[in-house]
C-alpha cells in the first residue's frame, strides 16, 4: 500500500468516529440504544441487514468455496435464500407487531411462567456469547488474513507475548469501540450505509480488474474449462447431459449434503424465522410495511448484486493465481496485484467498511441480550435509561474482547462458518410453528434450542461423535433434537389462556392452529395462511429465477439463463395479477 491509500483509509475512519460520536448524543433511552427509536426505514433498514452480511470475510469465504468446491458449494449459502423470504413475506410483519426489543425477549409474549423467563435468559446467553462471539471471530480471523496479505503484518514479535497481528487486533477493536459503543443502533446503521456503498464499490472494482486481467469473461471461461473440474461452472453439483446424469463428485459436496442444504438447513437453523440481527432491524423499522421493505432490499443486494461479484472474482482467482495455498485468499491478493494506488486504497477502505459493519452490528446486537434480557430482567428490574445504556456498552467491550481470542485461536473461515451451522440447526422447526400453533411451549422451544446446540457441538468437533459428512450431520442433529422437542411438547402442558389470548390481541397470527382463540376473541388476522403460502412460493421463484438468471448469462450458458429468467418474470406477473404483493 501507498501512502496515499493510507490516507484514504485514515480520512475514512476519522470520518467514522466523527459520525458515532455525533450520533451518540441522540441516545436518550435502550430504545434508542438498540433498536434506533424504531424510526428506520425500510431502505435503511434493509441496507444495513445487507451490509451486516457483507462482512470482509464474506469475499473471503466464496472464493475459498469456489476454489474447493466449484460454483455448486454456493448452495451452502444460497439456501438460505428460502429462510430470507420467508423472513420478508410472512415473518417482518409479525416480529413489527410483536413491538418487542430483541427476539429473547419475545419469548415472554409468547409464552408464560418461569419456563418463558429461563428459555429467554438462556437464549440470551447462548445467541450473545458462544455463537455471536464466533461470528465476531471470524470476521476478525479474515481481518488478519486481508492484513498479511497486504504486507500490513506478518507476525513476528513486537514485545513480550504480543505480535503485529495481535496489536493490529487489538487496535481495530478499540477503535471499534468508540463508535459501537457510544452510538449504539443509529450509528451502526448509519455507518452500515456507508459501509455497504464503499463495500459494493470495492467488490466492482476487484472484479473488473481481475476479468481484464484474465483477458475478459469469455476467455476466462476457456481457460477455466482447461482445467478440467467441471465443478467450476455447474450451478448445481451434477451434471446431465446425451451421457445421462452424473453427480460432480469432484464439488466436494455430497448428495446428502446439497440435499440438506435446499431442504433441511433453511428451515431447521435458528434463523428460520429471521435471525437476531435481522430481526433487531425489523423492529426498529417504522411500521409492519417498511418491515416487509427492508427485507425486500435486503434480498436484492444480497443475492442478486452481490453474488456474482465475489464469484468472479473467485472464478478469475483460479487462472491468475494458480499456486495459490489458501483460496480464500484469492480476494485480498488479486487487489494488491492488480490495483493500482488509489483503487487499492479505495479497496482497503471497502473490505475493512465490511468488517466493521458486520462487527459492529454483532457488539450491539449480543450487548442487547446481555443488558436487557440478562441485566435488566433478572439482576436490576428498574434499572433507568442511563444505566441501561451503560451497562450495554459495557457489554459491548465484553463481546468484542471474546471475539478477538477467537479469531487468535481459528485458521479457517469456512470452518467456523459451518460449526456456527451446526451449533445453531435443531430450534427452526418450533421457532416457526410457534407463530402458527397454539400448542408449543416455553419447554418445546427451550429443549429444541439447547440439544440442537449441544448436538450441533459434539458432532462437530468430538473426535468420538463427530459426522464427517456435513448433510449427514444436519441431518442427524435435526432429526435428534425433533424427538426431544416433540417429546417435549406432548408431556408437558400449553401455555395459559391469558398468555395466548395476550399474544393474539398483539400479534394477530394467521393459520387454523390459531382459528379457536381467535374465533373467542373477535379478532381477524391480517394475511391468510394460503395468501402468505402463495408469497413464499412466487418470491422464492423470483429470487432464485433471478440469481440463477444472472449467473447463466455471465457463464454464457443462454439455455439455462432464460429458463430461469422467464420463471423469475412469470412469478413476478402472477404476484401482481393475484394482488398479492399489496393484499
Amino acid at each position: 500500500m501507498t501512502l496515499i491509500d493510507w490516507f484514504i483509509l485514515f480520512v475514512y475512519l476519522i470520518f467514522s468516529l466523527v459520525l458515532g460520536i455525533y450520533i451518540s448524543l441522540k441516545n436518550h433511552n435502550e430504545a434508542d440504544y438498540f433498536v434506533a427509536g424504531r424510526r428506520l426505514n425500510g431502505l435503511l433498514a434493509g441496507m444495513s441487514m445487507a451490509a451486516t452480511t457483507f462482512s470482509i470475510d464474506t469475499p473471503l469465504y466464496v472464493a475459498g468455496v469456489i476454489g474447493t468446491r466449484g460454483l455448486a458449494g454456493n448452495w451452502e449459502w444460497w439456501s438460505f435464500g428460502l429462510a430470507h423470504v420467508a423472513m420478508t413475506v410472512i415473518f417482518a410483519p409479525l416480529w413489527r407487531r410483536s413491538g418487542v426489543l430483541t427476539d429473547a425477549a419475545f419469548t415472554e409474549l409468547r409464552y408464560g411462567g418461569q419456563a418463558a423467563a429461563y428459555l429467554r435468559g438462556i437464549k440470551a446467553f447462548l445467541l450473545s456469547v458462544p455463537i455471536n462471539c464466533i461470528g465476531i471471530g471470524y470476521a476478525f480471523l479474515a481481518m488478519r488474513k486481508v492484513a498479511e496479505s497486504l504486507g500490513v503484518v506478518d507476525g513476528h514479535i513486537v514485545f513480550g507475548p504480543f505480535t503485529d497481528t495481535i496489536l493490529l487486533m487489538i487496535l481495530v477493536a478499540l477503535f471499534l469501540l468508540v463508535y459501537t459503543v457510544l452510538g449504539g443502533l443509529w450509528a451502526v446503521v448509519v455507518n452500515d450505509f456507508v459501509q455497504l456503498v464503499l463495500a459494493l464499490l470495492g467488490a466492482f472494482a476487484v472484479c473488473f480488474v481481475a476479468l481484464d486481467a484474465s483477458g475478459g469473461m469469455t476467455n476466462l471461461l476457456t481457460k477455466l474449462e482447461a482445467l478440467d473440474r467441471p465443478e467450476l461452472l455447474s450451478l448445481f453439483p451434477w451434471t446431465f447431459n446425451k451421457n445421462g446424469f452424473n453427480w460432480l463428485d469432484s464439488s466436494g459436496i455430497s448428495i446428502t449434503t446439497f440435499f440438506a442444504f435446499i431442504s433441511l438447513q433453511w428451515w431447521s437453523f435458528r434463523r428460520s424465522d429471521g435471525g437476531g440481527e435481522f430481526i433487531q432491524r425489523l423492529l426498529a423499522t417504522k411500521d409492519e410495511k417498511q418491515a416487509t421493505l427492508a427485507g425486500i432490499v435486503f434480498l436484492i443486494v444480497n443475492y442478486l448484486v452481490r453474488s456474482w461479484l465475489w464469484i468472479l472474482v473467485g472464478l478469475a482467482g483460479l487462472v491468475l493465481l494458480p499456486q495459490q495455498a489458501d483460496w480464500e485468499l484469492s480476494y485480498p491478493n488479486l487487489a494488491v496485484t492488480y490495483l493500482p494506488p488509489v483503487g487499492l486504497g479505495l479497496v482497503v477502505v471497502s473490505l475493512v467498511a465490511a468488517f466493521m459493519s458486520t462487527v459492529s452490528t454483532s457488539i450491539n446486537w449480543g450487548a442487547s441480550y446481555l443488558a436487557h434480557d440478562l441485566y435488566k430482567r433478572f439482576v436490576r428490574p428498574f434499572a433507568g435509561p442511563r444505566e441501561m445504556i451503560f451497562m450495554g456498552q459495557l457489554a459491548s467491550i465484553l463481546l468484542l474482547l471474546i471475539g478477538v481470542l477467537t479469531a487468535l485461536l481459528s485458521n479457517s473461515i469456512g470452518s467456523m462458518f459451518r460449526l456456527v451451522i451446526a451449533i445453531g440447526t435443531g430450534p427452526g422447526a418450533v421457532l416457526v410453528l410457534r407463530w402458527f400453533w397454539w400448542r408449543v411451549n416455553a419447554l418445546a422451544e427451550l429443549s429444541a434450542m439447547l440439544s440442537g446446540f449441544f448436538i450441533g457441538l459434539i458432532t462437530s468437533v468430538s473426535p468420538y461423535f463427530i459426522i464427517e459428512d456435513f448433510g449427514k450431520r444436519l441431518l442427524f442433529t435435526t432429526s435428534f433434537s425433533a424427538v426431544i422437542w416433540l417429546l417435549t411438547l406432548f408431556f408437558t402442558e400449553p401455555e395459559s389462556d391469558e398468555t395466548l389470548n395476550n399474544f393474539v390481541m398483539q400479534v394477530k397470527p394467521p393459520g387454523p392452529g390459531w382459528s379457536k382463540i381467535r374465533k373467542k376473541l373477535n379478532i381477524d388476522p391480517v394475511d391468510s395462511f394460503s395468501v402468505l403460502g402463495c408469497r413464499f412460493i412466487l418470491g422464492s421463484c423470483i429470487l432464485y429465477g433471478g440469481l440463477l438468471s444472472i449467473g447463466a448469462f455471465l457463464l454464457h450458458q443462454e439455455r439455462s439463463a432464460w429458463i430461469a429468467l422467464s420463471i423469475a418474470v412469470s412469478s413476478v406477473f402472477l404476484m401482481k395479477k393475484t394482488r398479492l404483493i399489496t393484499q
